[in-house]
């Protein structure tokens, strides 16, 4: 009977030996490709953080800047006249060739540069010429002088520097000429081109004529809007429906049908949402096409399910005995909800909700199927306004002809969100913590 016994038990014990050990190999693997992922993330991300960047002296030629003086306000002319007097000077401005001003830079430090114009124009992304003029817009006083600036150098030298491309590749397999990359090395070697930390990423928007320029600012502007919808619409109304079907629903087969289709809600594919937002908002309430308003409403509708299902869970934690008590003392239902149930259940109620505006964040198929997926070159000013969001840029990056320039980029743009979801994660993590300890 006794080595029965002990036979049993060692048996037992080595199932739970096999069991801890196929559990933590399975936690194991999973970590092991987490760390793959985030490695592969990583290591080509990080590197487009940093953009070749020439700095140059830069003459504001007034024999090229053939300009009038800026207009100023005159006492009593109206907004009107001013605004067109002020259109007419800018219109000006555009007409002058930056693209000389450009190259004499690059001609003192490159003297074949004014011979080989084209080869030479190669070396700066196309879109400086307009940092330039914009510089004059604000500060027309520059005219005359001497500035060291950064201008960012195109995306094939870029992309030629850094190695992202076979140097032994023919000619005619190149994207910049002979003449170019020759001049790309030597202005490296002498320090004048350099890897800078690459503040065009952050400040500029999408762009397909400069593609050294494209940056996520129109897409973070966009996304940042969205969720400031799913905020102010998912998350009120996700807790006031959760607190009225878990404290004052009659429990009937109507409730019994809500709950039903708010749990199937949960469960829907994201697509089927963005089909709904595109023949709803955009078809009947005739809302624009590619903004954050109806992005906004299409993922509000989205996390709604979660924050109720979310809400829910949290009210029913609460021990029955705080309701009890307080309509022992005399609370009214309502008193013993808001006064005594809610503040307990602030803290998962934060989490949930947060957790579902990040899973928002991350959404692009509901937001392709309201056209978001079309180029904007600007930031948004209001949620009416054509924009993008974060992961249709990387979407739209990641299918972009120039693929070793925009192959990092794309890793890039991914770490931007995944910091802003993890964000997103410590912050419900910390008003947990921060709730749990006050109530």
């Amino acid at each position: 009977m006794q080595k029965r016994v002990a036979a049993s038990l060692k048996r037992r014990h080595a199932q739970e030996k096999r069991f801890r050990f196929y559990g933590m190999a399975a936690v194991s693997i999973a970590l092991i490709f987490v760390a793959i992922l985030f490695f592969t993330i990583l290591s080509k991300g990080l590197p487009a953080f940093w953009q070749a960047t020439l700095t140059l002296d830069v003459y504001f030629d007034p024999e090229i800047i053939e300009i009038e003086e800026k207009p100023q306000q005159q006492p009593g002319e109206n907004d009107a006249a001013f605004e067109q007097r002020m259109l007419a000077w800018q219109t000006d401005l555009g007409f002058i060739n930056f693209n000389r001003i450009i190259l004499n830079s690059l001609a003192e430090v490159l003297p074949e540069a004014p011979k080989y114009q084209r080869d030479a124009m190669r070396l700066v992304t196309s879109g400086e010429r307009f940092g330039l003029r914009q510089l004059v817009n604000d500060n027309p006083a520059i005219i005359g002088q001497t500035l060291r600036l950064n201008l960012l150098a195109d995306a094939n030298v870029d992309v030629w520097l850094k190695g992202n491309i076979d140097r032994s590749l023919p000619d005619h397999k190149q994207q910049l000429s002979a003449r170019t990359r020759i001049w790309a090395d030597e202005l490296s070697e002498r320090g004048i081109i350099r890897n800078k930390f690459s503040t065009a990423l952050f400040m500029n928007a999408d762009s397909r004529s400069s593609l050294a320029s494209a940056g996520l600012a129109g897409a973070f502007i966009g996304s940042l809007m969205m969720m400031l919808i799913v905020m102010f619409l998912a998350v009120p109304v996700g807790v006031g429906s959760a607190i009225y079907l878990e404290e004052f629903a009659p429990k009937n087969r109507i409730t019994d049908l809500i709950e039903v289709n708010i749990n199937n809600l949960a469960a829907v594919p994201s697509i089927v949402f963005g089909l709904l937002g595109a023949s709803v908002f955009i078809l009947w309430f005739k809302l624009p096409l590619s903004a954050p308003i109806v992005g906004g409403l299409v993922l509000s509708l989205m996390t709604l399910p979660t924050v109720i299902i979310a809400t829910r869970s949290t009210l029913k934690a609460i021990p029955p005995s705080i309701r009890q008590a307080a309509l022992g003392i005399g609370a009214s239902k309502v008193q013993s909800v808001f006064h005594h149930v809610l503040p307990l259940a602030i803290p998962g109620i934060l989490t949930g909700s947060i957790l579902g505006v990040a899973q928002g964040l991350g959404e692009a198929a509901p937001l392709l199927l309201i056209g978001m997926s079309s180029f904007v070159a600007s930031v948004p000013g209001t949620p009416f306004d054509q924009s993008t969001a974060l992961p249709v840029q990387i979407y739209l990056w990641q299918g972009n002809e120039l693929r070793n320039f925009f192959e990092a980029r794309t890793s890039a743009a991914i770490i931007v969100l995944l910091a802003l979801m993890i964000s997103l994660n410590a912050l419900a993590i910390w008003l947990r913590k921060h709730f749990e300890t006050r109530w």
